[in-house]
């Protein structure tokens, strides 16, 4: 056991950092002989010196910038839990590593945006850059990907990656509630933040994927190549069809290898009641993997979170004491592939269509029209008219009850659903804008 201590400059003292301060304090020699050196927290950042964190702070040196912390002689590893993509955390980053620090940092939208040039960079110094509370808190992805899927070609990542839609999503379900008024309960509970726009909107989500798809398929980051689409529209309607048909919505980050290149796409998504990832409810994660020789496992737990989000850092740091030091993308950054987006192709799972449709001669008959212009074969059609349906006047002046009525289609592309639902709406038979959730057959 070596008696130098790995010294820590940790520049971010909120709900992570306080955590992690507080594992190396309760866990002290147990971390050493994990580490194989002592582990001491020599220095710190964050904007508020006296805010009393639980943690005795009065050994530690403070800097109120975190870029001189980055390149203080007193640490040998910058522990970054700040958040951000770019400024003064970029900044301090990439003054870390270029001065020869290691790194740990829970940001995933830092990552997502110049984990590729951060890699290259960590790679030239030969320092480590860890990163396993980036993505999806307590799981341990990252370490599963790197080193105990090693022997394995994946073909297909996905996974829940985000607690906030999930927890609301549930509570539609089993509450029968509208989005509006589960988003606010889960504001008042803490899970979601006041402006919810990142968690609601799949940024979050598609953040971790830009991550999970290099550390997979060996290819440079691409976040912006990601198909993007948030819960916002989902309906309490939406949640009863997918029940009545035998399904659960979820918010999925999926990253599939193709012939032609990679496909990666975050949107709500129909699974079947019956599949493991369908029980993965509330603020929990999960993340899957389908390796051909492992087959296909699922890792679940907690996403986040003080305990669980610290636990992971911590696990980089006691790696960086063992002297554990890999490419941080997996594959060295010389290797990584360009990204290359994957042409489209044809959904397997088909398509979910809600659509309301005023009730008069000839609309049934249009849209079954548009459908079969762009080639789209039904697997059902659900006609569901509400008792208390009030007459309606369409975009041609004709008077008749808006139905609401509930589409599956066969294995198609999106590319002609899109155009189908385009033309019906422009016809004028459908009261508001069609709803649209991929179907996976997990």
């Amino acid at each position: 056991m070596l008696k130098t201590p790995l010294r820590l400059g940790i520049a971010g003292l909120g709900t992570v950092g306080g955590g992690v301060l507080q594992i190396l304090a309760k866990h002290k020699d147990t971390l050493q002989s994990r580490a194989g050196r002592p582990l001491v927290t020599t220095a710190v950042c964050a904007r508020d010196k006296n805010k009393d964190r639980g943690v005795d702070l009065s050994q530690m040196q403070w800097f109120d910038d975190p870029c001189a912390l980055a390149q203080s002689e007193d640490i040998d590893v910058f522990v970054e839990l700040i958040g951000g993509e770019d400024g003064v955390v970029r900044q301090a980053v990439e003054q870390a590593l270029a001065s020869g620090k290691h790194v740990v940092t829970a940001n995933k939208a830092l990552l997502a945006h110049h984990g590729t040039a951060l890699a290259r960079l960590a790679e030239a110094n030969k320092v480590a850059l860890n990163f396993e509370a980036a993505v999806a808190g307590g799981i341990p992805i990252i370490k599963t990907l790197r080193e105990s899927l090693a022997g394995n070609e994946i073909s297909r990542i996905y996974g829940i990656l985000n607690g906030t839609c999930n927890y609301i999503l549930t509570k539609m379900q089993r509450e029968g509630r509208a989005f509006a008024d589960v988003l606010k309960e889960a504001q008042q509970a803490g899970y979601a933040e006041a402006d919810p726009t990142f968690d609601i909107g799949g940024h979050d989500t598609a953040h971790k994927l830009a991550i999970l798809t290099s550390l997979a398929f060996g290819t440079e980051i691409s976040f912006d190549s990601i198909y993007l689409e948030g819960i916002e529209k989902i309906t309490p309607e939406d949640i009863q069809a997918a029940d009545d048909l035998g399904y659960k919505i979820k918010l999925l980050g999926v990253a599939l290898k193709t012939p032609s290149g990679i496909e990666q796409r975050v949107h709500p998504t129909m699974i079947p009641k019956h599949s493991a990832i369908a029980e993965v409810d509330g603020v929990t994660n999960c993340v899957a993997v389908d390796g051909d020789f492992i087959g296909d496992i699922m890792l679940v737990g907690p996403g986040a979170g003080a305990g669980p989000t610290a636990s992971s850092v911590i696990s980089d740091i006691v790696d960086i004491g063992r002297g554990m030091i890999r490419p941080p993308l997996n594959t060295k950054a010389e290797q990584l592939t360009p990204y290359r987006r994957a042409r489209m192709r044809a959904h397997e799972g088909g398509y979910y269509i809600r659509l309301s449709v005023y009730d008069h001669v000839g609309a049934f008959a249009a849209i079954a029209s548009r459908m079969a212009e762009n080639g789209i074969s039904l697997e059902s059609i659900v006609q569901k008219r509400p008792p208390e349906a009030l007459p309606g006047i369409d975009a041609r002046g004709e008077i008749g009850a808006p139905t609401p009525v509930v589409m599956i289609t066969h294995e198609t592309t999106e590319a002609a659903v899109r155009a189908a639902l385009e033309s019906i709406t422009a016809d004028g038979h459908v009261e508001n804008p069609p709803q649209m959730i991929r179907i996976e057959r997990l």
